[in-house]
């Protein structure tokens, strides 16, 4: 799955911040939405993804 990284973003100033998540895990977060949570390929940092709840 193709998230942004934030800490990619910061580091190459806004080219390339789309990565691949690893170990990517759906959650459902407080208010409810449900989203995808994994780490970031290429740094390591944790990653999360908005998704529709009709995706598994």
């Amino acid at each position: 799955m193709i998230a942004f990284c934030p800490k990619c973003w910061k580091n190459s100033h806004g080219a390339e911040s789309m990565r691949e998540m690893k170990d990517a895990e759906f959650v459902t977060m407080k208010n409810g939405r449900r989203a995808a949570k994994g780490t970031c390929t290429v740094c390591g940092r944790g990653m999360y993804k908005i998704v529709k709840s009709t995706e598994a």
